[in-house]
C-alpha cells in the first residue's frame, strides 16, 4: 500500500477524513465521547469519537500491550456508563482502578491532552462499591457450589474427563435427592456418602463410582480449601439486583471486584467470573432492544477465563456470550492481545479499542497482520504499521452504529480519566466500605441445613441401622450355636443325664419330705 500524504500535504483527504468521522460517529441515540480523532499522528480538535449506548449491549474488547494505556481506557469507559446511569461491573486485578472514587488531582499534561481534544476537563469522583472473594479488601462474595454447577467446579478442581463424568453425577443426585450443596463441606460430605453407605443406591442409579477417583477429587477439594476457597463458598450468595443500583444523583454505581489477594490463584478468579456470567444470563429478564444496556460487565485479564478451558466449558461460554446481549448486558474483555480471545466469540465483539502491540518474533509480527484483518479496511491508515506506532492513550476504535454497521476505523486519542489514576489508601477504602449500603447484608454467613447435614444424619441412621443389624445378627449366631449342641448327639446325651440328675435330686428331696411328715404323724 502506498504512503499516505500527510494532511497539510493534501487539504481535501483531511476534508474527506473529517466528514466520514463525522457522518460514522454521529447517532440518532444518546452516546458519550471517548477521545478525538487523529490523522497523521495528530489529533483533530473537536472532532469526537462518540460510542453510542444502544449497541453496547454488542460487546467489546479493550486490548493492548503493558503500559500503552488499556486500563485507562476501561476506567474512562466506566466513568461514562456510571454518568448515562448504567451501573458497572468491572475486575481489578492488578488494583490499580479503585481510584475510580475519588477525583483527579489534575495535571498540566491532562489538560493538554483534553484541549487537543476539544473537551473541558472537571475532576470528579464516582459512585463505588467493592467486592472481594476473600473479604479482605471488600465486600464478602459468596456463590454456592450448586451456581457453580458440575462443569464449573470440575474446571476449578482441574478435574480429568473420569473424574468430570462423577461430578456430573454427584450433582444429578443431589438434585434428584434435594440436597442443597452450599459449601464444600456439602460436597466432601456427599462424595463420602457415594462411596460409602450410599455406594448401593449410587450404583443402582447412577452406576459405580470409582473410590480411587472420588478419593483424588476429595483431595483437591482438600486443596481448594487451603487456598482459602472456604471462605468463598456459603450463603449469603450475592443477588443480582445489588449490581444493579444507582445512587441518588442518577449515576451509575460501578461495583469493583478487587483481587489482588488471589493473584497466584488465576484459576478461582477466572472461574468466578464465569460463574457470575452464568448466573446474570439464567437470572436476568429478557430485554430486547434498549436504548441503553441494564450493566456493563469488564473482565480484565481475560485471556485466564478461556487459558485450558475443556472444549464444553467453551461451548457454554460462547452460548452465553451470543444470548446475554438481548438482557441488556453488555461483555468488555480487556487483555493484551486480540488473539488471547477465541475466534468465535472475537467475531461477536462489536466496539474495539486497540492500543499498541508491541512485535519482537515473527509470531508477534504474525499477529499483528492478522489483528490489522479483524478492523475495517481505511484508505486514511496503513492498520498493521499503526498498532506498532501507537503512543500511550492512543488506540484505534471501531463501534457499531446504525443497523449493527462497523463504524469507520478511527486512530483515537483517547480522553483522560476524571478520577484519580491511582489507587486508594487504606484509610479511604476503609472510609468507602464503611458507609457501604451492602456490607452489613453480605457479611455474616448464614448456616442452614444442607446436604452436610442432611447426609450425617443419614450416616448416623445407616450406622444404628448396621449396629442393629449385627446385633440380630449376633443373637441369631449365638440362638443357632445352641440349638446346634442341643440338637447333637452329645447334646442330648448332656440333657438326658442333666435332667436325670434333677429329677433325682427333685425326687430325693420329694421322698424326705414325705418321710418327715410320717414320723410326725407317728409321734402323736
Amino acid at each position: 500500500m502506498p504512503k499516505k500524504s500527510s494532511a497539510a500535504q493534501d487539504p481535501d483527504r483531511k476534508k474527506k477524513f473529517i466528514e466520514e468521522i463525522k457522518k460514522g460517529y454521529t447517532f440518532e441515540g444518546d452516546s458519550f465521547t471517548i477521545g478525538g480523532a487523529m490523522l497523521d499522528g495528530e489529533p483533530i480538535t473537536g472532532l469526537h469519537v462518540n460510542i453510542p449506548l444502544k449497541t453496547l449491549n454488542r460487546h467489546g474488547l479493550i486490548a493492548g500491550a503493558t503500559g500503552t494505556g488499556k486500563t485507562k481506557s476501561m476506567q474512562v469507559m466506566a466513568e461514562q456508563l456510571s454518568k448515562k446511569g448504567i451501573p458497572v461491573l468491572l475486575m481489578d486485578l492488578k488494583g490499580d482502578i479503585s481510584g475510580l472514587a475519588k477525583p483527579s488531582p489534575g495535571h498540566p499534561k491532562i489538560e493538554e491532552r483534553m484541549e487537543k481534544i476539544g473537551l473541558p476537563f472537571t475532576p470528579k469522583g464516582f459512585p463505588v462499591e467493592f467486592f472481594s472473594l476473600t473479604g479482605k479488601e471488600g465486600i464478602q462474595l459468596r456463590a454456592t457450589v450448586s451456581e457453580f454447577g458440575p462443569i464449573l467446579m470440575s474446571r476449578l478442581l482441574d478435574l480429568n474427563d473420569t473424574q468430570s463424568g462423577i461430578m456430573a453425577v454427584l450433582f444429578k443426585y443431589a438434585d434428584d435427592h434435594e440436597l442443597p450443596l452450599v459449601d464444600l463441606k456439602d460436597l466432601k460430605e456427599l462424595i463420602k456418602w457415594a462411596i460409602g453407605p450410599g455406594r448401593r443406591e449410587f450404583k443402582e442409579e447412577y452406576g459405580r463410582i470409582s473410590s480411587a477417583s472420588a478419593g483424588s477429587i476429595l483431595r483437591k477439594i482438600v486443596e481448594l480449601e487451603q487456598q482459602g476457597a472456604d471462605l468463598f463458598f456459603g450463603e449469603p450468595s450475592l443477588e443480582i439486583e445489588d449490581l444493579m443500583r444507582t445512587d441518588e444523583k442518577g449515576y451509575g454505581i460501578i461495583n469493583i471486584i478487587r483481587l489482588t489477594d488471589i493473584q497466584d490463584k488465576p484459576k478461582l478468579f477466572s472461574t468466578f467470573m464465569l460463574q457470575l456470567l452464568a448466573e446474570l444470563y439464567a437470572k436476568m429478564p429478557e430485554k430486547g432492544d434498549t436504548d441503553k444496556p441494564e450493566l456493563v460487565f469488564f473482565i480484565d485479564e481475560a485471556h485466564l477465563v478461556f487459558k485450558n478451558a475443556s472444549k464444553a466449558l467453551l461451548e457454554q461460554i460462547e452460548t452465553i456470550i451470543k444470548l446475554i446481549r438481548s438482557k441488556g448486558i453488555g461483555i468488555y474483555f480487556v487483555t493484551q492481545n486480540p488473539r488471547d480471545i477465541p475466534d468465535e466469540i472475537l467475531s461477536q465483539l462489536g466496539l474495539k479499542i486497540q492500543h499498541a502491540l508491541r512485535a519482537f518474533t515473527a509470531k508477534d509480527r504474525k499477529n499483528i497482520k492478522l489483528t490489522a484483518e479483524n478492523f475495517p479496511v481505511s484508505e486514511f491508515y496503513d492498520t498493521d504499521q499503526l498498532l506498532l506506532k501507537l503512543g500511550i492513550g492512543e488506540a484505534l476504535v471501531t463501534a457499531l452504529g446504525k443497523k449493527g454497521r462497523p463504524t469507520p476505523l478511527v486512530h483515537t486519542l483517547m480522553r483522560a480519566p476524571q478520577s484519580r489514576m491511582d489507587i486508594l489508601t487504606p484509610a479511604e477504602l476503609n472510609e468507602i466500605l464503611a458507609s457501604s449500603k451492602l456490607k452489613k447484608k453480605y457479611e455474616q454467613p448464614l448456616d442452614k441445613k444442607t446436604a452436610y447435614e442432611i447426609l450425617k444424619e443419614k450416616l448416623a441412621e445407616a450406622a444404628e441401622e448396621k449396629e442393629e443389624k449385627e446385633s440380630r445378627k449376633s443373637r441369631k449366631k449365638e440362638k443357632s450355636t445352641l440349638e446346634k449342641v442341643v440338637n447333637s448327639t452329645v447334646g442330648r446325651m448332656i440333657i438326658r443325664e442333666v435332667t436325670r440328675s434333677l429329677l433325682g435330686v427333685l425326687g430325693l428331696r420329694s421322698y424326705s419330705r414325705r418321710s418327715s411328715r410320717r414320723k410326725k404323724r407317728s409321734w402323736f
